[in-house]
């Protein structure tokens, strides 16, 4: 260049790649907050529906155990605890999408290559966070499932 024109002032002279990820940097770091900020959210969630779901059967306890003292075998008692939280986490998701349908139209200047109602982000979501409730309710729900009838009886 200096050959070609010595007045010609050269600053900052890079390649294309590192012109490219310069930048894009500002997205990218915008990016990896939401994936944090998201993966906080769903250990987040994860933990309220522990939570949720530890103080609902322990406040079940002694119907619980009523129940198992009549007979209900112990995957009866564990599927009635999951299908507790699935029906919860349904709500929870539709909610959720429903918002997140909502609000995607005013995020879409910030979607790169994905529309704000993609259908595959939108199962995927859903989906993990299902499995996730699910996953969360297990430890309740078996802990339920193994009550003895007679100290869930002699609880209160």
């Amino acid at each position: 260049v200096a050959s070609l024109d010595p007045n010609l002032p050269l600053i900052e002279v890079r390649t294309m790649t590192q012109q490219i990820d310069s930048s894009l940097s500002n997205e990218r770091i915008f990016a990896r907050l939401t994936a944090g900020f998201g993966l906080l959210a769903l250990l987040l969630a994860s933990i309220g529906i522990y939570g949720i779901m530890s103080y609902t059967v322990a406040r079940r306890t002694s119907e619980i155990g009523i129940r198992m003292a009549l007979g209900a075998r112990t995957d009866q008692v564990l599927s009635m605890v999951l299908r507790e939280v699935s029906w919860m986490a349904l709500a929870g998701v539709a909610i959720g999408i429903g918002g997140a349908l909502w609000l995607g139209r005013f995020l879409s200047a910030m979607l790169y290559g994905l529309k704000p109602s993609d259908p595959l982000t939108l199962i995927t979501a859903a989906a993990l966070l299902a499995i996730i409730a699910l996953l969360a309710a297990l430890g309740p729900a078996r802990r339920a499932s193994r009550i003895d009838p007679i100290r869930a009886l002699r609880h209160e």
